[in-house]
Order: C-alpha cells, then structure tokens, then sequence
C-alpha cells in the first residue's frame, strides 16, 4: 500500500516540505529543468525551490529538442543557463553573453539543471539547444551547505543553493535570498534527522 503523498511538494505526507517554502521573488524568471531521477528523490533541493519562487516553473525531462525548448523559452527575455563552461567534444558553442545583458534582471531567464553533475552533463548532451544558450557561472561560489548528498568536487552546490547564487548575482541582492537559504538548512537538518536513524 502505498503512503499518501502531498500533491504539492510530491513527498510521502509525513515529510511535507510544504511549510519550508519561503515565498521570494525574483525579478528575473525562473525555469527548472529536472532530470526524472530527481522528481522522487528525498534530498532533492528543487522543489523547494520551485515552491518558494512564484511564477517558476518545473519540467521534468532527460533531452529536450527543439520544438520543446521553443515552447519553454518565449520571447521577449532573454534566456541564460546557470551551468560552468565547458568545452566537451561534439558540443554546439554557447552564445556569447553580453555584460548589458545582464543589467536589467526583469528582462532576463535563468534556466536551471536539476540533476546530479553526471546527469547534468547528459542533459546537456541530449539537448543541442541547450548547449547553444549563453552561460552563466557564478562570480563566486559560495560554501555548500548540502551535508545529505555528497559533492563530488569543490564548489558543487544544490540546485537551490547555485540558483539562490545566481540570482542575488543577477539581481544585486543577497540578501533577498537569505531566508530562503534558512529554509533548505531547516531542510537538510530535516533530512540528517532520517539519514542518523
């Protein structure tokens, strides 16, 4: 028999997130690539995320080609990827991205991976679309604050702590995203609770 789930948060009932979400907005907009690994999965940052930044939106996939990301990515913004540089063979090159750009955020699209880095990588791989969008990497990388799921280099951040990142960047404003930053703590304190069990 299966356990009740919330129907917002998609976790068994009696581990709701939902009273963790911290409504923050973000003048810039917000889409969130999910790998299907990561819908389920406890540790998963993304959805509280997505809970706490009205008008986000989530889109559970491996490969998106053109006509799908077409339909994700409506003009007028202009559309960047939160996602390093890199230089892997057969890759299409990202478009160069402006500092001008970057100055009015309300103009601007922020889209997100949500995968481990391996199926990040994969993601990006299957999507040629998404290998053409301008990069975005952080000015500077904070401390992760992830202590349930292993990072496998320096500077590896959750999802919602490299968007958290990416948006104070783009916006100027760090501080808006402070107790949203409490709230996945809460989470990860939540989540050692059932991993020391």
């Amino acid at each position: 028999m299966s356990r009740p789930t919330c129907p917002h948060c998609l976790r068994p009932q009696a581990t709701c997130l939902c009273h963790l979400a911290v409504a923050t907005a973000s003048a810039c907009e917000l889409l969130i690539l999910q790998h299907p690994l990561e819908v389920h999965h406890a540790k998963n940052s993304a959805r509280l995320l997505h809970l706490s930044v009205p008008g986000s939106r989530i889109v559970v996939g491996e490969a998106f080609d053109e006509v799908a990301l077409q339909a994700l990515l409506p003009g007028p913004r202009t559309t960047v990827l939160l996602y390093p540089p890199t230089a892997y063979e057969g890759h299409a090159v990202p478009a160069l991205l402006e500092p001008s750009q970057l100055q009015h955020p309300e103009t601007l699209r922020l889209v997100v991976l949500d995968a481990t880095w391996r199926k990040s990588r994969k993601m990006l791989h299957l999507s040629p679309g998404l290998q053409r969008l301008p990069r975005l990497a952080l000015d500077e990388v904070p401390a992760g604050r992830y202590a349930i799921r292993k990072a496998h280099a320096p500077g590896q951040l959750s999802t919602l702590e490299a968007t958290c990142a990416a948006l104070a960047q783009l916006e100027r404003n760090a501080e808006r995203w402070q107790s949203l930053l409490a709230a996945f703590d809460a989470f990860v304190a939540g989540q050692m609770v059932y991993i020391k069990k």
